[in-house]
């Protein structure tokens, strides 16, 4: 059995800081869609509107690093595109394979606009 105990580390993963960063409109990212948000420092996240709810999720998958922003969303679960590895956004947790989770991100939503603190 393989170990997944050396899964890569996230260069990209944003620093938690408290900060709140706007990162764009309610209206430039549809239901049932997820984006990329690439943050100044070089580090990114994956945004998704599940049901008019905004979610954001570290960019890469643990398992081999692909970026959970181009996965398929099927309500609240992201899957990636690569090997199929499951997420909960608004939770973390890997459905695949149980210790796997990712990290998440409050969002705010203000007069229109979608903000995360880091």
């Amino acid at each position: 059995m393989k170990s997944f105990d050396k899964r890569p580390i996230n260069f990209k993963r944003p620093k938690r800081d408290g900060r709140l960063i706007t990162v764009g409109r309610v209206e430039d990212l549809p239901e049932g869609r997820g984006a990329t948000v690439e943050l100044r420092d070089g580090t990114e996240l994956a945004l998704y509107n599940v049901g008019g709810r905004f979610y954001a999720v570290e960019n890469f998958c643990p398992h081999k690093g692909a970026p959970l922003a181009d996965g398929l969303l099927h309500g609240r679960v992201v899957e990636c595109c690569l090997h199929g590895w499951r997420f909960d956004v608004g939770t973390g947790q890997c459905l695949t394979r149980p210790g796997c989770d990712i990290e998440t991100y409050e969002v705010i939503v203000e007069e229109g606009m979608i903000k995360i603190r880091l």
